[in-house]
């Protein structure tokens, strides 16, 4: 996929598109990546030291990684070769290293910029490792996928992960007066109508300077507004993967919300993914979980709620169903929270795993033959319904197994009062030992 400013100029002398007449001539040129190419930055850093090693710039579309791995080339006088992993296969590749080895062996040194790296395969990557190894080729890939799930482990290691960002407002509203200069008009927008264009490019630059050549190719009265502009513009579709990382960081930015007891926050990641096409099922199974990993017993009902509400979507389907899901997601967000059991679970089952094959201790054990009688099994065992308080404090551990504590209750909603009933048994339990 080509980036921000990637257009080729026209070879027959024609009107150029406003995103290759607004081209970078330099780094210090570049819009919204001032993170990575100011000198305390990663990319300015290695530039002031001369010592540019080969990197994976990894951003949302339209944020300038083909600008600045152009840039970068000229910055670092190497000839600049730039390759898509769509449409590049094996032999493409082996001339590509062939003319570089000859162009080193001339003296000059080239930097291969790779555009959508991750979609090579991992034979393919493997390929580019000895070329980056012997300095034949200083590797620049840009993906839009996060490189720890798409790249190799051997790749990844020889090379930095540039991490670029999507556009702000006001880097836009920054890209929208420089193409109006270039332009020499201002755009036929009112305020608020300039504001939802750049709303609509969605921090995507590319996208904002095809609205805008869009814009001023119209002929119009005056300043159009919001909803004149909005008739005439379709909105871009929001950036969304169901498979990919933009599904995890939305269920991350939702599960976190509702950790957090934000009902507002969680409403909108969810609404956000339910926009994005995301299966209502997925968001029904993950609210359950929520449920019971991080409200637990401090609210019992929180887990009966999510269930209902996933029955409900499936009978009223969409979009009917997905207000149930949404009273969900705030019935969980206001929920007191405690992680206790699943903490307690999860000791448990570690002290499962380090203590093997255990034997119950014998007075616990049934007795069905006149054996498992002589062995001792159920021999000493206390009826806890015959007990005084209906309690009788055995010991149900292996024997010789020390005691642990593993579910510690919080003083929060309904776990107050398990942790005033786990305190009762505790005490009892050292009375009964004591007596």
């Amino acid at each position: 996929m080509a980036d921000l400013f990637d257009t080729p100029a026209r070879p027959d002398g024609g009107p150029r598109p406003l995103a290759d007449r607004l081209r970078p001539k330099s780094l210090a040129e570049v819009i919204g990546q001032e993170k990575v190419l100011s000198r305390d930055g990663p990319l300015g850093a290695m530039l002031a030291a001369g010592s540019l090693s080969s990197l994976v710039l990894w951003g949302p579309p339209g944020v300038g990684k083909t600008t600045i791995a152009r840039l970068l080339a000229d910055e670092t006088d190497l000839h600049f070769v730039q390759i898509s992993a769509i449409f590049t296969g094996v032999p493409d590749l082996r001339k590509v290293f062939e003319a570089a080895k000859l162009r080193r062996q001339n003296g000059k040194g080239t930097l291969l910029f790779v555009d959508e790296i991750h979609r090579f395969n991992k034979a393919q990557q493997d390929g580019f490792l000895p070329h980056m190894e012997d300095g034949t080729i200083l590797l620049v890939g840009a993906t839009t996928e996060n490189p720890s799930f798409e790249l190799n482990a051997a790749l990844l290691s020889r090379a930095q992960v540039i991490v670029l960002e999507r556009l702000s407002l006001a880097d836009l509203e920054r890209l929208a007066q420089r193409a109006e200069q270039e332009l020499g008009r201002a755009l036929p927008l009112k305020g608020e109508a300039r504001e939802a264009m750049l709303e609509m490019a969605d921090g995507d630059g590319r996208a904002l300077l095809n609205l805008i050549e869009q814009v001023a190719a119209w002929k119009v009265d005056g300043p159009l507004k919001r909803d004149q502009l909005s008739q005439r513009l379709m909105r871009r579709a929001a950036k969304y993967d169901k498979s990919g990382d933009e599904h995890y960081n939305l269920i991350s930015a939702l599960h976190k919300s509702i950790r957090g007891s934000d009902p507002d926050a969680a409403l909108y990641w969810f609404a956000r993914m339910l926009e994005g096409g995301e299966d209502p099922r997925f968001l029904a199974r993950r609210l359950t979980r929520m449920a019971v990993e991080d409200i637990g017993l401090a609210d019992p009902q929180a887990q009966a709620v999510c269930l209902d509400s996933w029955q409900t979507y499936e009978r009223l389907g969409s979009p009917e169903g997905e207000l149930a899901l949404a009273q969900a997601v705030v019935y969980l967000a206001l929920a007191p929270k405690s992680n206790a059991v699943y903490v307690a679970y999860k000791a448990a089952r570690a002290a499962a795993r380090e203590t093997g094959s255990l034997m119950p201790p014998k007075h616990i054990l049934n007795a069905p033959t006149r054996m498992m009688k002589d062995q001792g099994y159920g021999s000493g065992y206390a009826y806890d319904h015959d007990a005084e308080d209906g309690f009788s404090g055995q010991n149900y551990f292996p024997e010789g197994m020390k005691r642990p504590v593993w579910y510690l209750p919080p003083e929060r909603g309904f776990e107050r009062e398990l942790k005033k009933r786990s305190e009762y048994f505790a005490k009892l339990r050292a009375k009964r030992q004591d007596g």
